[in-house]
């Protein structure tokens, strides 16, 4: 079964045994601070995904980093993985958590990325074009900064595209002047 299958199925697991037990907040706080450690600790991460390391000494290792600041479910839940031998599936199942929670509270994704970091307006003129695009009211912007765009905005919402930038611009018009139409092609 593929890794992302597995997390899919472990973090819809967790979220509906969060929302039965009205601890849905908490828990997402929790897989939202594991994800965080594991962004910042790189050993934590590659620890969970070596396969020598048993399972017992991961879950120790888990239970001491997490212990006393994550939700008892939440700490239970590592406890549950680890007896499973899946630590190396947790970075996933944190990630998936996350989808599968905005799907619940109705949180749509949108990444954009411009050439200079946005001002207030730019981003709220963004989220605008996103409710819009989506029909959803809450939006979770996610912005990068690339200068190889040259100027202008690529906006991603959900399997959508909106490509609006000037190197995108300038590879159209390469095309378009490679193709002479008054020039026998053989």
């Amino acid at each position: 079964m593929s890794e992302i299958r597995i997390a899919s199925r472990y973090a819809k697991s967790l979220i509906d045994l969060a929302i039965e037990k009205g601890v849905l907040e908490e828990v997402h706080n929790d897989m939202q601070l594991f994800a965080a450690t594991l962004k910042e600790n790189r050993d934590l991460y590659l620890l969970l995904k070596n396969p020598i390391v048993n399972s017992d000494k991961k879950w120790t290792i888990l239970n001491a980093v997490f212990g006393a600041k994550v939700n008892e479910m939440t700490n239970a839940f590592f406890k549950i993985v680890s007896r499973k031998n899946r630590e190396s599936n947790l970075p996933d199942v944190a990630a998936q958590f996350h989808v599968k929670y905005n799907e619940y509270k109705g949180i749509i994704r949108a990444d954009v990325t411009t050439t200079f970091p946005l001002t207030e307006p730019m981003r709220l003129e963004f989220v605008e074009i996103v409710r819009k695009i989506s029909g959803k009211k809450v939006v979770e912007l996610h912005e990068k900064v690339d200068k190889s765009l040259i100027g202008g905005y690529i906006l991603k919402v959900g399997d959508r595209q909106i490509d609006e930038s000037i190197s995108s611009r300038l590879t159209e018009l390469k095309s378009e002047f490679s193709h002479n139409p008054y020039v026998k092609e053989y």
